[in-house]
């Protein structure tokens, strides 16, 4: 996953919202969002080569999500990324534990976000503890959080548009939120961030929506967690830069109540 924007607790009626894409390898193989046999509750993607997944969530209402991190001092040894958003979705000690037990493993530079509507937390690999993330509107790639890259600035604008659109019964459109997934502009040179690539690969890189020849956005997801519980999940994956999506959409109801404040565990 290597671009995220997220609104928690940024609209009355919508608790948290995620817009995401996933880029990735098109050879690595992957299987689209869908109810794990083998952990109830969990509604993800699935990496196929290593098990994990990038983005998932639970009915219980659990999220996470990883990004890697691009810099030239970036840790590139360990288990796999996508490790940690299984177990984010499937372990039930609190972030705040979890975090510390994580400090005694070793991952690939990582940045995870993990928690549910009534609160989320960030955790990476340079430090052994969870912070807790303030309500707004935030925007994550492959640097740290709220980090402005030009295409984190752009999502995070677009998706403050979104939700000032929703008002009143208005729902969040979705569509316009695959528009802005799926943009292909590059941002201007004098915007890129140096991240110790060269900078034609840079600006390469500067899309929300990437497709090289080897390597690109192969899935893109909205979530939308009502303020009844509910769970809107939208995902559309695609297997090379211009092959049609594969589209999933469901709707998942919550399991049970938890109380204000609480991180949403599996059940």
């Amino acid at each position: 996953m290597c671009l995220i924007a997220f609104a928690l607790h940024a609209h009355p009626r919508l608790p948290l919202v995620v817009l995401a894409n996933r880029d990735e390898l098109y050879a690595r193989p992957s299987a689209s969002a869908h109810a794990w046999a083998d952990a109830p509750g969990v509604f993800a993607g699935r990496d196929l080569e290593r098990g994990g997944t990038w983005l998932g969530v639970t009915a219980a209402g659990r999220f996470a999500a990883v990004t890697n991190v691009r810099r030239p001092d970036a840790r590139r040894t360990g288990r796999s990324r996508g490790l940690l958003v299984r177990e984010a979705l499937l372990r039930e000690s609190t972030p705040e534990v979890w975090a510390e037990q994580l400090s005694r493993e070793t991952f690939p530079a990582f940045n995870l976000l993990v928690g549910d509507a009534h609160a989320m937390f960030a955790v990476t690999d340079d430090t052994p503890s969870a912070s807790r993330i303030a309500p707004g509107v935030h925007g994550l790639s492959n640097a740290r959080l709220d980090v402005a890259w030009p295409k984190v600035e752009r999502l995070t604008r677009g998706l403050e548009g979104l939700l000032s659109q929703a008002d009143g019964a208005r729902e969040l459109d979705v569509e316009a939120a695959f528009a802005l997934l799926t943009d292909r502009a590059e941002a201007p040179a004098a915007t890129l961030p140096d991240t110790g690539v060269p900078i034609e690969l840079e600006r390469a890189l500067s899309p929300a929506f990437l497709a090289l020849e080897t390597y690109g956005t192969r899935a893109s997801t909205v979530v939308i967690v009502h303020d009844d519980g509910r769970i809107r999940f939208v995902e559309r994956a695609f297997a090379g830069p211009e092959a049609a999506p594969s589209a999933v959409d469901v709707t998942l109801e919550p399991a049970g109540t938890r109380p204000p404040g609480a991180v949403a565990e599996t059940g």
